[in-house]
């Protein structure tokens, strides 16, 4: 990192919220281990996510290591990405901010929306693809005191080195494909990264500096995603056999496998944790970008990824360390653009956050899994003017309590949602208590506006019989 760069940061402090760092739990400056999951579902893992809802654990799946996570730290049940795709939420939770404020609202590297030539009623906006260099990030703040900071898998934020975000040591702007462009990169990487990081951590600690190291996993790609003898457990559990052509549709039993590889990974860097001495002094958190694809993958939570409904948005959310709470379940709604704020806390930085950063601290959450988290707005909010995977277009989502507002603007429909009741999105208020359906209208407008969001317009040339063919299941996934 340069001193042009760490002078920036100095500068960029100079105005926002100050860190309430007198009640931050934990050591004065702990290190931080960030795994980034890709496309995991909130129940697809052992662990249990929401003590009160035993279907937000699958049987099937088997991660014994995030289930330590689990019992030596504190589960969310109501964690969440910042967008159902993978881009806008690894950008959130490197800089405390929406996607929506980012204008990263959707998936990057060339990637087109898509959108048939005038066959859809709308016309999404041009989304920014790169995260840019003037963005503080998470590893930049820290690196500014001190820190260490490596970053090992997949990026997805551009063609930009990640060096250029904090990250002085980390192994290129990796895509899907990996450093080596292929079309699954696991198991490969998925133990190599593993391994740098334990290397990392390793020098650093023979070093006695602290660090940040963020480990982001590759997705899985069918069964060529997974070791074989990890694939053959679950083949036989789901009762194929290797000469089944159903092994390569059976997408559950491809990603159950590439699951327990990363779940063992987790297991090697959790022991090198402990085997540096380090585990009194390291927060270890874990979570993915999005839900996992398919309207029927997320169970009991509806839709998926590319989608606005709780399958799409509600993912695992794990963090243990010092402070932190063995065991607990908080029903707390934390959001990944709360990381930045939290970890600043927890590392007890100096001075203001960055400007117009919108997420909030759950440090104060950790010691005893109660309380809320405090935004510059008490609101959350997902925007996605897209078109994406058996989706209902271009809309917006916005959680106040435990009501989500669920606006889609083709039809300019209204949904809303009590998720304290409802988690599976069966039951529809908006016309039962239509006056607060449109106070909380009104407000999600004003918060698009105030911020500049990017909207879809309407296509003056749209034409219904060009409309693409629908693909298979029910718009929204219901």
């Amino acid at each position: 990192m340069s001193k042009c760069i760490v002078v920036l940061v100095a500068c960029v402090l100079c105005a926002g919220v100050v860190f309430a760092a007198d009640i931050a739990p934990g050591v004065k400056q702990p290190n931080f281990v960030i795994i980034y999951g890709e496309a995991h579902g909130w129940a697809n893992s052992s662990v249990q996510m929401d003590d009160a809802i035993p279907k937000s654990r699958n049987d099937f799946y088997h991660t014994p290591n995030l289930e330590r996570l689990a019992k030596e730290g504190m589960r969310f049940a109501n964690g969440y990405a910042a967008s159902p795709r993978c881009t806008p939420s690894r950008a959130a939770l490197m800089t405390g901010k929406t996607p929506a404020l980012l204008h990263m609202t959707y998936i990057g590297e060339g990637k087109k929306d898509m959108v048939a030539d005038n066959g859809l009623k709308m016309i999404p906006p041009k989304c920014v693809l790169e995260l840019s260099e003037d963005e503080i990030t998470i590893p930049m703040m820290l690196l500014n005191q001190g820190y260490a900071t490596a970053h090992f898998g997949k990026w997805h934020l551009g063609r930009v080195n990640p060096s250029k975000h904090g990250f002085t040591e980390n192994d290129g702007p990796n895509n899907n494909g990996g450093p080596e462009n292929v079309n699954s990169p696991n198991p490969k990487e998925a133990f190599g990264n593993a391994e740098k990081g334990m290397a990392f951590m390793t020098k650093q600690a023979a070093a006695k500096k602290p660090f940040f190291l963020q480990i982001s996993q590759y997705a899985a790609r069918g069964p060529e995603g997974a070791r074989k003898e990890t694939l053959a457990v679950y083949m036989k559990k789901a009762g194929l056999t290797e000469d089944s052509a159903a092994n390569l549709k059976h997408l559950s039993v491809a990603e159950a496998a590439v699951l327990d590889d990363m779940d063992v990974t987790i297991g090697m860097l959790l022991k090198k944790i402990d085997d540096l001495g380090l585990a009194g002094t390291t927060y270890v958190f874990y979570s993915a970008d999005h839900g996992g694809q398919g309207r029927n993958q997320n169970a009991p939570l509806t839709s998926g990824k590319g989608n606005l409904w709780e399958g799409g948005l509600r993912v695992p959310f794990l963090m243990r360390g010092p402070g932190v709470k063995a065991g607990a379940c908080s029903h707390a709604r934390v959001a990944h653009f709360d990381l930045l704020p939290t970890i600043a806390e927890l590392a007890h930085l100096p001075g203001p956050l960055p400007k117009g950063i919108e997420g909030g601290s759950f440090a104060s959450i950790l010691a005893t899994g109660t309380g809320d988290v405090k935004r510059s707005r008490p609101e959350m909010y997902f925007h996605f003017p897209h078109y994406d995977h058996e989706n209902d277009g271009p809309a917006t989502v916005m959680i106040s309590g435990d009501l989500k507002l669920f606006k889609v603007y083709e039809t300019g429909a209204v949904r809303m949602f009590d998720l304290s009741k409802d988690y599976s999105e069966k039951h529809d208020l908006a016309q039962e208590q239509a006056s607060k359906a449109a106070e909380l209208e009104k407000k999600m407008d004003a918060y698009l506006k105030e911020i500049n969001a990017q909207m879809a317009t309407k296509n003056p040339d749209y034409d219904p019989n060009k409309a693409p063919e629908p693909k298979k299941g029910k718009k929204g996934g219901k």
